[in-house]
């Protein structure tokens, strides 16, 4: 691995306009988009990629663009139609399984989120917070108690927000080692067959659950105990749609918050001056989170498909073509963020689409938030003195055809 020591946008390539360029690359530092895309951000906010199977598609990086096509109701985001882009053959894989609300248009997404969103509002994430700051605190209790040094991905980036999604959704945190080690395998198998296993295993284990709780006289405080005892009672969900939307609930709402504590804290460690400022004015943690999604856009490559030709930036996308969204890059555009490699708390950046856009924007972003606000304020807080355990370079990062973060993060303190 080799840290970032210039802004990525500094470097320019030779790569004439006609070449595309290949989607997903490795970033060459854990918090940049990798260099590969440089002169996409420099020269064109749409252009043409290929995929790892040689496939052609779009990839958007301009700011603006990308958020009127997220917006724009004339791309599909169901997988299993034909043409659908395919990043990785492990997507490619499960590409045909049942998916539930990010791999499904409307109306059935409608339906899907209507039944989701009282559970993820504003308000309910407020109401989480203490219980996130207990679970917040008895991790790094443990972590305090074991003593320096520690694994921070393991023993708090990664159980954290395990253990709040699995408080939220009614699944049994004393299973946790065994959907976390699933949700690794599918996002990250080295095989396709390791992923099919991996979401047949998930999809077993949902199925069984879903059995237990239906045999309770009543439903319990979860989320899926909620849509077991109504929505799959009343036949507004059937149990195929249902299992398929806990695996992607329970999946996304802790892979993803692991990864940007996890990132989010070797970023920080490798900005003293801005975690100063922090340390300084704990106000700015609400800000911070922003710009830190902003900067590090963990989930690159949303994926879409032209469902007719649509017109856009002198550039027509023809119908059945598809259309990828490199986070990393729209998050830098500097046409709208002044400096986009440097990290500035006090810019306005609320508006990045690390979260997505439109109809499909993250249904956990509430909840994502104030779990990234209370995770890293109070880690910096009670362990004032942590470092990293081992030099920057040597510590291991995930590819670029998976959510971003830390492998493994080695702290002292």
């Amino acid at each position: 691995m080799k840290i970032c020591t210039t802004h990525p946008s500094s470097a320019r390539s030779s790569m004439t306009e006609t070449e595309p360029v290949a989607f997903p690359q490795d970033r060459t530092c854990p918090y940049h988009p990798p260099t590969g895309y440089d002169p996409l951000r420099a020269d064109r906010p749409l252009s043409r990629i290929t995929l790892f199977d040689g496939r052609p598609a779009w990839l958007v990086t301009g700011h603006g663009i990308a958020r009127a096509l997220l917006a724009d109701l004339r791309l599909s985001t169901d997988r299993t139609r034909d043409g659908f882009p395919a990043p990785t053959a492990r997507f490619a894989a499960v590409r045909n399984r049942r998916a539930a609300l990010l791999g499904v248009d409307d109306p059935e997404h409608r339906v899907q989120r209507r039944m989701m969103v009282p559970s993820f509002t504003l308000r309910r994430a407020a109401e989480l917070r203490p219980r996130i700051q207990e679970i917040v605190d008895e991790r790094i209790d443990a972590m305090i108690a074991q003593g320096p040094p520690a694994e921070l991905v393991s023993a708090f980036a990664l159980p954290v927000p395990s253990t709040v999604i699995c408080a939220l959704l009614g699944v049994p945190y004393t299973d946790h080692d065994f959907f976390e080690g699933q949700s690794r395998r599918l996002l990250r198998g080295p095989t396709a067959d390791d992923v099919m296993d991996a979401r047949d295993q998930l999809e077993e284990y949902f199925d069984e659950l879903i059995d237990r709780k239906q045999k309770l006289p009543g439903p319990g405080d979860g989320v899926l105990d909620e849509l077991v005892h109504r929505q799959l009672r009343d036949g507004e969900v059937n149990r195929e749609e249902l299992i398929a939307l806990a695996i992607i609930l329970l999946v996304a709402g802790h892979e993803t918050t692991a990864n940007m504590i996890s990132l989010g804290t070797f970023t920080l460690l490798q900005h003293p001056d801005r975690l100063a400022e922090l340390r300084t004015d704990p106000a700015l943690i609400p800000n911070a989170v922003e710009e830190l999604m902003r900067m590090l856009s963990i989930a690159d490559g949303l994926l879409r498909m032209a469902l007719e030709d649509i017109e856009v930036a002198g550039t027509t996308i023809r119908a059945g073509e598809g259309v990828v969204f490199s986070t990393s890059v729209v998050n830098r555009d500097e046409d709208v963020y002044t400096d986009p490699d440097t990290l500035d708390w006090h810019r306005p950046a609320r508006h990045h689409i690390a979260f997505g856009f439109g109809i499909h924007q993250c249904l956990g972003q509430n909840l994502a938030r104030a779990e990234l606000e209370i995770a890293l304020h109070t880690l910096f807080d009670r362990l004032p003195t942590l470092r990293l355990a081992a030099p920057a370079e040597e510590i291991p990062f995930k590819p670029g055809d998976t959510i971003q973060g830390m492998l493994e993060l080695p702290v002292t303190w």
